[in-house]
């Protein structure tokens, strides 16, 4: 179960603090378990400081909190504050992230049945495509539609996303794709073989929590290969 450690103090020493931070950070290299640390102040009081660092587990938070290292850091760190911090241990018990649901909800609609939905909840109106297939970017949410449907006619697909990672406004997803070939593509005739392809799509969000931006990374020449399209090049 994810544990998150929450850290409050008061110090008018943030610049001197950080920087213990930083060398804790650089001793730590290899050892620590923490997997996010966010530092932020309070905006009605600057002095007071709050610090949020996430681990995968409350055990590997104490492994974190045995090393050496740790504990020659918060000493120096407890002569910064004006008073003794507080600690707060979370067990999470609830975990949303509108980012990584948006991804995925837009995966399960490029391969929904029947028609390709209109996709105005996931996708920004001015949304851009950056897809190696194309030679120009595709730009706008009719023209992204229009690209969709061309795969769509082409191939019966379906996409298992195995990893979403998210920061910020961005998002990565790594995905795998099987598919049918039932239509023409790229000057390919209907094959009817069976295909796969793997590939990784970077997402970039507008204020409004939609996507305005995709960056596409797929196996495209391992495709043509499985549709026969290289097969007199090999000869």
């Amino acid at each position: 179960m994810t544990f998150v450690q929450l850290i409050e103090c008061r110090t008018s020493r943030l610049d001197e603090m950080n920087r213990l931070i930083d060398d804790w950070v650089e001793q730590t290299k290899g050892k620590r378990t923490a997997t996010h640390a966010l530092v932020g102040t309070d905006r009605s009081d600057a002095s007071h400081v709050v610090e949020v660092v996430e681990f995968p587990s409350y055990e590997d938070a104490m492994r974190n909190s045995n090393l050496p290292e740790t504990g020659r850091i918060f000493r120096k760190m407890l002569a910064l504050c004006d008073e003794m911090p507080t600690f707060v241990d979370l067990d999470v018990v609830r975990d949303e992230n509108p980012v990584v649901d948006t991804v995925r909800r837009f995966f399960e609609a490029l391969a929904a049945p029947g028609e390709l939905p209109p996709l105005n909840d996931l996708l920004d109106e001015d949304v851009h495509s950056h897809d190696p297939v194309n030679p120009q970017d595709t730009i706008g949410l009719d023209h992204a539609r229009a690209e969709f449907r061309m795969w769509r006619g082409a191939f019966d697909f379906a996409f298992t996303v195995e990893d979403v990672i998210a920061q910020g406004d961005r998002a990565c997803a790594r995905w795998t794709w099987n598919a049918r070939h039932t239509g023409d593509f790229l000057g390919i005739g209907p094959t009817g073989r069976r295909v796969a392809m793997t590939g990784l799509a970077l997402f970039r969000f507008a204020d409004n929590g939609k996507i305005a931006d995709i960056w596409w990374q797929h196996d495209q020449l391992g495709l043509m290969q499985q549709l026969g399209a290289l097969d007199a090049l090999e000869q």
